[in-house]
């Protein structure tokens, strides 16, 4: 009897550890969203502190001191980026002038199209008449109808234009606050590493250690190859698209190498806005082409040559998963969910693999049948040889 009561008494326990992880979970959840507008430096800044923390170890084990290392890893990290700015930036800047310049063009051909393409379609296929719809009368009676709900829309926007100011105030704080954070992330962070290892019970620091290894090999890979990629991208649309007389045509690679690392939403904003361009630029179908044949030979690079060789299959994410990762992320948080959208189903994919794994080898999957072997699996299970005492895991 009083086993029984024992073993109730450590179930019961057992469920209320869960239970209070859960709150501590959503606790963390939901503080991220009330301060995801000014954790965006320290999130860019710990990204680039981690990618950056390989090459500072490298340094030190050739026999360099720890603060020439991070000094020597952030002025490389610096003068990239300064070079970045000083010849990206100009180019980008004159396209968009060449955009705004080419604008009246642009709604002169969306408004053609829109009354002599779209909307005949649409009255034809669903009988509804756009062109009346849009119209200034129609839309003005809407206006008087709904005038308190257009009222608030417009005090909406209004508070948002007045806080545009501050915002961009926010914007340049941030842009100096990255390097500086990054500075310091760059060189204290394998003392973050070891202090959340020491926080770690003696008994999982080999199996934490294995899945924290797994997940860092997953990210850094993956990072590092997409970002590859998308630059990959970005010179290849730009450039191809400029070969062909697309005037913006480098401004659309851009953006297209940007968004690339959202499955088929870079390729398809390229073939998009590089069709509206060579359009409205009276390219024609040979402009048009043009532009599907720049985007194909992207695409054969990306997918046979740059993909297989930078990033293959670390992430190990079906696109759809990526892509509803990413939407998830930003509803959630804001722009720093976006950024930490992949980089956390990454890991969080890490550990269901795990899970799936130590089921697979439970009494519950296995049954009587399997001869009752619920032994933990050999790839987590903690080694003597590899379960250090006090060494953190890699991060």
């Amino acid at each position: 009897m009083d086993n029984s009561a024992d073993t109730s008494l450590a179930t019961l326990a057992s469920f209320i550890r869960k239970v209070q992880w859960v709150v501590v979970l959503l606790a963390i959840g939901w503080l991220l969203s009330k301060l995801s507008s000014i954790l965006t430096p320290f999130v860019v800044a710990a990204m680039l502190g981690w990618l950056g923390d390989p090459v500072v170890d490298k340094l030190e084990a050739r026999g360099a001191s720890r603060n020439t290392a991070v000094i020597t890893v952030f002025a490389v990290m610096c003068v990239i980026l300064l070079a970045v700015v000083l010849v990206l930036v100009p180019v980008i800047v004159r396209q968009v002038g060449t955009l705004a310049e080419s604008w009246p063009q642009y709604q002169a051909w969306l408004s053609n199209w829109f009354t002599n393409t779209l909307a005949p379609w649409v009255q034809s296929k669903f009988n509804i008449d756009l062109v009346a719809w849009f119209d200034s009368k129609h839309l003005m009676d809407m206006l008087h109808e709904h005038w308190q709900r257009v009222g608030g829309i417009a005090a909406t926007v209004l508070g948002y234009l007045s806080r545009s100011g501050v915002g961009m105030v926010m914007w340049l704080v941030n842009l100096v606050l990255i390097p500086i954070l990054a500075f310091f992330f760059l060189r204290d962070w394998d003392k973050f590493v070891e202090r959340v290892a020491s926080l770690i019970p003696r008994d999982s620091l080999a199996t934490v250690t294995k899945l924290a290894k797994d997940s860092n090999d997953v990210l850094s890979g993956f990072l590092r190859g997409q970002f590859l990629v998308m630059i990959a991208d970005a010179i290849m649309y730009g450039v191809g698209l400029s070969l062909f007389g697309i005037k913006v045509g480098i401004l659309i690679g851009f953006i297209g190498g940007l968004l690339s690392f959202v499955p088929y939403l870079g390729p398809t904003s390229v073939v998009v806005m590089g069709t509206i361009a060579a359009l409205v630029q009276g390219l024609g179908w040979q402009g048009v082409a043009g532009v599907l044949v720049v985007w194909g030979v992207a695409q054969l690079i990306e997918s046979y040559i740059l993909t297989p060789k930078l990033v293959g299959d670390r992430i190990g994410l079906h696109p759809m998963v990526v892509i509803f990762a990413v939407m998830a992320g930003g509803a959630l948080f804001g722009f720093v969910g976006m950024l930490l959208a992949l980089p956390g189903a990454a890991v969080l994919n890490v550990l269901l693999r795990y899970c799936v794994d130590r089921y697979q080898h439970s009494k519950t999957y296995i049954g009587h049948q399997g001869g009752g072997d619920v032994s933990t699996p050999a790839t987590l299970a903690p080694q003597a040889s590899d379960a250090p005492a006090a060494s953190p895991p890699e991060a």
